[in-house]
């Protein structure tokens, strides 16, 4: 059982989720601890952002754990420094480290909505709903100053494109008229990731991310304005904020959410001991119980990527939590997915600019 970490605790640098820089698990070297580590007194880390000259915006996948098959991320790396996020790993593909350099070198893309654009105007494109924001949140602090995501929006506000939305900013509130405008033609839903209302928790574990009570306030000021918002706890973790999830639910609704779920919390790859390292830096005295109640609900290991068992786990505990969800759902009157229908008819495809108009 993992235990302990994987190399020597390290002070964590202020605002950050992450204390360490392991290296990528495609690059020809590897450092050791004594080399790699970052220097304690290293406080402030700054925020560095690199240009992405993407050839497509869209991502399609057919994972049957999810309910979309597209996606949009308009950055890579995410500011929020979430300790247990799954999208870590895939830092690697840039030969970059999955801990720091994940929540502090950034890349972004400028050409997105034209990119954008340019997909939903193919001949073979078909209409379905668009999740935005999936992998890293597409409201992260850096959307404040380069506002991607909001001309991803206005794309699809203008084309009448559904688009799904999760996050965990209370950014959002600055496109309330887009997305006031798309919800009344049924095409837009937004979750917000909720993993606890205990601001110290928050803080450890999601130093970027907007408070707890603020991401509720955002959530009903969507509500208000007519957009279906819905509440995720993920990922729950056991013996950390499990025993949340009931008061999660109840403030959710009370500010307005419809729908409700979690994410059991997935490990894969350099997260194991990324996430293994913040247990023993700020709970030391429950990170043993919590690894092993993971192993329990992951077959004996800390991570299981099978499809139909990543999100939920397995075992005693896994069906506890799916009763303890259920019948705080039927409690409050909370689906399972937000149940507003997407109208894919008023989808207009955009002109494609590269083409000649046969008349002006």
């Amino acid at each position: 059982m993992a235990t302990a970490p994987a190399i020597p605790l390290i002070p964590a640098a202020r605002g950050r989720g992450s204390a360490l820089r392991p290296d990528s698990r495609y690059a020809a070297w590897t450092r050791t601890a004594d080399t790699g580590d970052e220097p304690a007194d290293e406080s402030a880390i700054p925020t560095t952002l690199e240009v992405e000259r993407a050839r497509s915006i869209i991502n399609y996948n057919s994972s049957p754990d999810v309910p979309f098959d597209r996606s949009i991320n308009p950055y890579r790396g995410c500011e929020h420094g979430c300790s247990y996020c799954f999208a870590r790993p895939s830092h690697a593909w840039l030969g970059l480290s999955p801990g720091l350099d994940f929540e502090t070198r950034l890349s972004w893309k400028p050409d997105a909505a034209r990119l954008l654009r340019a997909e939903l105007a193919h001949p073979g494109y078909r209409c379905a709903p668009i999740a935005l924001g999936v992998n890293t949140d597409a409201y992260q602090p850096v959307e404040r100053r380069l506002g991607l995501t909001r001309q991803i929006l206005e794309v699809l506000a203008a084309t009448r494109h559904p688009v799904s939305i999760i996050t965990k900013s209370a950014l959002i509130e600055r496109d309330l008229d887009l997305l006031a405008d798309l919800a009344r033609d049924r095409l837009v839903h937004v979750m917000f990731s909720v993993t606890t209302l205990d601001d110290e928790l928050a803080r450890r574990m999601e130093p970027r991310a907007a408070r707890p009570a603020r991401r509720l306030e955002a959530m009903a000021r969507l509500a208000a304005a007519g957009v279906p918002v819905g509440v995720l706890f993920a990922p729950l973790i056991p013996a950390l904020n499990d025993h949340e999830l009931e008061g999660v639910l109840e403030a959710a609704h009370a500010h307005g959410a419809q729908a409700a779920g979690y994410v059991l919390l997935r490990l894969p790859h350099e997260l194991r001991a990324l996430f293994t390292d913040w247990l023993h830096r700020h709970y030391p005295g429950r990170a043993t119980h919590v690894l092993s109640l993971l192993e329990q609900l992951r077959g004996g290991r800390l991570n299981d990527p099978r499809f139909g068992h990543r999100m939920r786990g397995e075992g005693v505990f896994a069906e506890l939590y799916r009763q303890r969800l259920r019948r705080n759902c039927e409690r409050l009157g909370l689906t399972a997915r937000l149940q507003h229908a997407f109208d894919l008819s008023r989808f207009k495809p955009p002109v494609d600019e590269r083409q000649l108009r046969l008349f002006d």
